[in-house]
């Protein structure tokens, strides 16, 4: 996966300020707010990897469970042509609309390239 760091589970996002000539990221996927940032590639591994380390260690301190990334539910908010539409397509199928979203979310991770290259054609057309 490129553009992010992992970490004992975590991920950490990857940018670059040209202004300041520093990168710097946030852990991604908890609701909690750490930054890091490095001169270098390494500094910035390293600096990621010291804030998560300092999370961890004051959740302990404070007996507070740490955020975990991708708990596996999440809110979706559609139109209600798109909910209702998604509703029929499940019944028809004889599957919950549940099953019915991750099958749809599954297909579009294993198909990113295509989707992305859709969304390109799509947009050039405009």
């Amino acid at each position: 996966m490129s553009d992010y760091l992992t970490y004992k589970g975590y991920f950490g996002t990857v940018s670059f300020n040209s202004d300041d000539e520093v990168f710097y990221g946030k852990i991604f996927g908890i609701s909690d707010l750490i930054n890091f940032e490095g001169s270098s590639v390494k500094e910035l591994k390293e600096s990621f990897e010291e804030s998560l380390d300092d999370y961890l260690e004051t959740c302990k301190e404070l007996k507070k469970e740490p955020n975990k990334t991708f708990k596996g539910s999440f809110n979706v908010r559609l139109s209600m042509e798109l909910h209702k539409r998604a509703a029929m397509i499940a019944n028809q199928k004889r599957i919950s609309l549940n099953d019915f979203v991750k099958k749809a979310i599954g297909y579009a991770v294993s198909h990113d390239k295509d989707i992305d290259e859709n969304i390109t054609m799509k947009t050039q057309k405009m």
